[in-house]
């Protein structure tokens, strides 16, 4: 899969091409706006469009504009030049400021899912059916998905233990789940989806059948002991989920033991990967 496109974007611009940079620590898409702009505006001179949309929106007080970073992308000419981008939010943000025919029907769609969203607050069993029709178009088999919908219910009730637990903040969630990761596989999340090569991808949608095993056992584990022990703020409950982890971590290693090798795999569901991106000249 080409890193400087992205399905999704390609997808909305019927593959006109959109550069894109993949920012790993952050794990998001920033997209080149001027790219947009052209596409959407049919300006001649994209950049100024640009220019003029750009002052327009800071005049406004638009966040979009705010938060528009620079980043160096690789022009026509293979030389890299400081380029605008924004995330996948300020790109819609962008296409719904510009007056253009070939922003409607992407207009058209984002009013789509907005109103498929406030239908879901209602009916919430439409977004679960969404999300199992989801799996089946990327070929997941109906016994794997009713795995794959269990688990999502097992994690919520171990976020609801740590919300009782005093853990509020989505970091302090992605540090405890770390912990927990950590104890068994020996990577934090992240590591071990950049190990397996995804990027927003779901990390359990692309573990194998023992893997998920695992995963699963170390949150169980670890909402278990927390029922128990009751631990209080982010500090108590780290040492919780290292405890779950670990007999977590301790399964893995009985069953290597069986088996005579690792249990953690680099392959990902899809047997896709990404192409490894270039640096970026810095002259």
């Amino acid at each position: 899969m080409d890193q400087d496109k992205m399905h999704l974007v390609n997808k909305i611009f019927n593959n006109e091409t959109i550069r894109t940079v993949w920012d790993k620590e952050q794990e998001k898409y920033y997209i080149s706006v001027v790219d947009i702009v052209g596409i959407v505006s049919e300006s001649e001179n994209p950049q100024t469009y640009w220019r003029v949309l750009k002052k327009r929106l800071k005049d406004e007080g638009n966040e979009t504009v705010t938060n528009c970073n620079a980043l160096k992308l690789k022009a026509k000419d293979g030389k890299y030049r400081m380029t605008d981008v924004v995330d996948i939010e300020g790109m819609f943000r962008i296409i719904e400021s510009i007056p253009s025919k070939n922003a409607e029907p992407i207009k058209q769609w984002l009013a789509k899912l907005g109103s498929e969203r406030i239908n879901e607050t209602f009916d919430p069993s439409i977004a679960v059916q969404r999300a199992v029709d989801l799996y089946r178009t990327k070929g997941y088999d109906e016994k794997w998905i009713a795995k794959r919908v269990k688990s999502i219910q097992d994690r919520k009730q171990l976020t609801d233990v740590w919300k009782d637990g005093g853990i509020t903040e989505p970091d302090e969630y992605a540090i405890l789940t770390n912990e927990i990761y950590k104890e068994w596989s020996g990577m934090t999340a992240q590591q071990y989806k950049f190990f397996k090569g995804l990027r927003k991808e779901s990390l359990r949608d692309n573990m194998t059948d023992v893997e998920v095993i695992l995963a699963d056992l170390g949150e169980i584990a670890t909402r278990e002991i927390a029922r128990e022990k009751n631990p209080k703020g982010l500090k108590e409950n780290i040492e919780v989920a290292k405890r779950g982890g670990k007999i977590a971590g301790n399964t893995r290693r009985a069953l290597e033991d069986e088996i005579g090798k690792s249990v953690i795999t680099s392959n990902n569901a899809l047997s896709y990967e990404y192409i490894a991106e270039k640096e970026l000249e810095t002259k």
